[in-house]
């Protein structure tokens, strides 16, 4: 089964803390973060869905 996130355009960088931050330019306001890169993709993925939720419901 492929990802939901294959079908999005994520950025992820690195701060100045150490942690990676996902954003999602398909999606206004998709962003989340985490202390791996494992971590920030699993989180903005869970993102996606909700923000997906979020307009089907609107």
């Amino acid at each position: 089964m492929a990802s939901i996130v294959e079908d999005y355009h994520i950025t992820i960088k690195k701060d100045e803390a150490g942690y990676y931050i996902a954003t999602c330019s398909n999606l206004k306001g998709c962003h989340s973060y985490g202390l791996t890169l494992e971590e920030a993709l699993e989180n903005i993925e869970e993102c996606i869905k909700l923000c997906q939720e979020e307009l089907e419901e609107n």
